[in-house]
Formats: C-alpha cells, sequence, structure tokens
C-alpha cells in the first residue's frame, strides 16, 4: 500500500522559515513523480513543485519561486519542501503527492495518490 507521513508544519511569524516532510512507502521514486501542493480555506488547490525522474526537480507557476525549495532523500524515500520569508498568504494545507510516471503532471490534473497533508499557519 502506498503511505505518506507528512510533518513540518506549524505556526510560524512571518518571515520565518519551515521544513516539511514527506516520508514515501510503498512505491519507489524511480516510478513516481511526488509534488508538493498547498490549498487555502475556500481557495483552489496550487501546485507547488515536483521532482520526477525524467524532469529532475520543477516549480510550478502557482506559487512565488525563489522561497520554496523542494528536495530529495531517495535513500529515506522522503522529500522535504523548505519555505523561506513565510508570508501570512502562505497559510494553507501542505500536500505531497504522487503520480505514476517519469514525468511531472500538470499541477491541475489529478495525480494518483494523496499524502493527509499537513497545516502551515503563518502568523502577521
Amino acid at each position: 500500500d502506498v503511505q505518506f507521513v507528512e510533518s513540518g508544519g506549524g505556526l510560524v511569524q512571518a518571515g520565518g522559515s519551515l521544513r516539511l516532510h514527506c516520508a514515501v512507502s510503498g512505491f519507489s521514486f524511480d516510478d513516481y513523480a511526488i509534488g508538493w501542493f498547498r490549498q487555502a480555506p475556500g481557495k483552489e488547490r496550487e501546485g507547488i513543485s515536483c521532482i520526477s525522474k525524467s524532469d529532475g526537480n520543477l516549480y510550478y507557476e502557482d506559487v512565488e519561486k525563489g522561497r520554496f525549495t523542494m528536495s530529495s532523500d531517495n535513500a529515506k524515500n522522503t522529500v522535504y519542501l523548505q519555505m523561506n520569508s513565510l508570508k501570512p498568504e502562505d497559510t494553507a494545507v501542505y500536500y505531497c503527492a504522487a503520480d505514476w510516471g517519469p514525468l511531472c503532471p500538470a499541477a491541475g490534473v489529478a495525480w494518483d495518490q494523496w499524502g493527509q497533508g499537513t497545516q502551515v499557519t503563518v502568523s502577521s
């Protein structure tokens, strides 16, 4: 079974940083693209970034680039999202997701598997 364990969310002041973790099991990073997404209350889901075998590291256009960095540790089957200079508008539930195949799908399509999400709250 595919399983995700997301962690690292919490409450942080504006300008602060958080590092989200997503430990996955049940599949190989070689076979799936792994992505980070977020969804704020009343807003549509936004794609942040994706790592896949063919695309490497890709950032979607939905989220301001430069403040968020996605990385992976294949030996630990874990992906990370380093978030710096956080703003109140970054407040959302952050999800990791996986989609079978060597390419990163478009952010708006239906990905195969989703984690439970971790809450990030940025206070002003």
